[in-house]
């Protein structure tokens, strides 16, 4: 049995479709493993708190160190970190903003990528040696895309700062297993975008 944690980031609800990506992909994944235990984690409708000043000066204090004033400016921070620890499998829904991903998302990652919770520098001082510290765990980011070119070795690969940087950010924290599909053309609508929702629908109906 796996815990599988779904993310959803779109600001957008019915007409989303990195939604439809992520339901599609839960509905084949219950059916092959209807063992598995899911959680839900919004980030798109419901914001997550961006950090302050406080979570800075809280993050980087030791545990036994904290205040209460401390302990407060990472409480968020703490349930988010403690629900990517518990869960095995995290699905990320994200469409891209700007070439780059949704404010909120970039909050949730902000309060995640925390030192000594799902990172550490090697030796224990500032090095540039990074430690992902989230063992085992398997991710697939499913996003949305107006256009279309943005994969490696595409046209507008330059201008992809969506998945390049959630498997990068993701990867510092130790999720090395990670697998990108991509919905592209929904701009252009039509057959095109018809043709590529069948296509990414396969894609995830292959996933075991």
């Amino acid at each position: 049995m796996n815990k599988v944690l779904i993310i959803n980031a779109s600001v957008r609800k019915e007409k989303s479709y990195s939604r439809k990506l992520t339901e599609n992909f839960t509905e084949n994944w219950q059916r092959k493993h209807p063992e598995d235990i899911f959680t839900h984690r919004e980030v798109g409708l419901n914001i997550i708190s961006p950090i302050d000043e406080n979570w800075i000066s809280s993050a980087f204090i030791k545990p036994d160190d904290r205040t209460e004033l401390n302990q407060k400016g990472v409480k968020i921070s703490d349930e988010l970190v403690k629900e990517l620890k518990e869960n095995d499998i995290y699905v990320l829904g994200s469409p891209m903003y700007n070439w780059s991903v949704p404010s909120g998302l970039k909050a949730y990652i902000d309060q995640i990528m925390r030192i000594n919770e799902t990172w550490k520098f090697r030796s224990g001082k500032p090095d540039g040696d990074y430690v992902g510290l989230l063992k085992n765990k398997k991710m697939f980011i499913l996003s949305s895309r107006g256009d279309t070119g943005y994969g490696e070795n595409e046209k507008n690969e330059y201008m992809n700062f969506q998945t390049t940087y959630l498997k990068f950010v993701f990867g510092m924290m130790g999720v090395q297993d990670i697998s990108i599909i991509s919905l592209d053309n929904e701009e252009f609508g039509g057959e095109i975008f018809e043709k590529s929702k069948q296509v990414i629908y396969e894609k995830i109906d292959l996933i075991k």
